[in-house]
């Protein structure tokens, strides 16, 4: 599946993949994303009645994203290893604290999209109750800015090694040039998270919600980088076709 998924393009790919069949270490990464899923499924049990179906229907929306944003991390983790093959003791324990960063914070991004798509709101002994309070969505934000953080860095830090190895694993100069540049938008994204838990903190609680809207500079980093780095790779690298897997 991995394999198979690193595949889906069919453009050429500026860095060449150095592994083809997944290692132990991603076979054991496979098994945490996917106890990761199951912890955020809708509901593990079949609805009783269609009310039950209605209430599980809900969340939804909830699971979509937060299995969306998994997949992203998966496949994020999927390339770096298609791409390096690396299995030395660093990598392993940088991708170990990656999956446990995962597993804590499956249940805080669970619940940040449970409060957005239920309206915030919850049902317990036929009383409709808050899920939390103005003054606890602060917390919510740092909780999950941190996660964002957390993950981003790790793979930063991965990616880092990886060039730092660039003569072990054969890395030419312009994979070298992709990988900082694939390297550098995990860079971008932590501080796009710091941002956001700063306005969680600085703004008043009625505007405290724009710092979930702040992650929506994601695309638009991304796209400035991307198309930044490819100018300049051309200048550097000239008559070779970009392309960022």
């Amino acid at each position: 599946m991995r394999v198979r998924a690193a595949k889906l393009t069919k453009k050429k790919k500026v860095i060449e993949w150095r592994s083809h069949e997944p290692s132990r270490l991603e076979t054991f990464s496979d098994a945490v994303f996917a106890f990761a899923v199951t912890l955020i499924i809708v509901s593990l049990e079949v609805p009783k009645n269609f009310a039950d179906l209605a209430e599980t229907l809900k969340g939804t929306g909830s699971f979509a994203v937060c299995f969306t944003l998994l997949f992203l991390i998966w496949n994020n983790q999927n390339l770096f290893f298609r791409y390096f093959g690396l299995k030395d003791a660093w990598t392993a324990t940088l991708n170990g604290a990656l999956l446990f960063v995962v597993l804590v914070y499956v249940y805080p991004l669970k619940f940040l999209f449970n409060v957005a798509f239920l309206s915030n709101q919850y049902h317990e002994n036929g009383a409709i109750k808050a899920m939390i309070t103005d003054h606890d969505v602060p917390t919510l934000f740092l909780i999950y800015g941190l996660g964002y953080i957390a993950i981003n860095l790790l793979f930063y830090f991965m990616y880092r090694w990886a060039i730092r190895c660039s003569a072990e694993i054969g890395l030419n100069e312009i994979e070298i040039f992709e990988s900082k540049t694939i390297r550098d938008i995990f860079l971008i994204c932590s501080f796009i998270g710091v941002v956001s838990i700063s306005i969680a903190y600085l703004v008043p609680l009625n505007l405290v919600g724009f710092a979930g809207f702040f992650y929506t500079t994601i695309g638009p980093a991304y796209g400035l980088w991307f198309g930044y780095r490819g100018r300049k790779r051309k200048k550097v690298f000239p008559n070779t076709e970009l392309h960022f897997s």
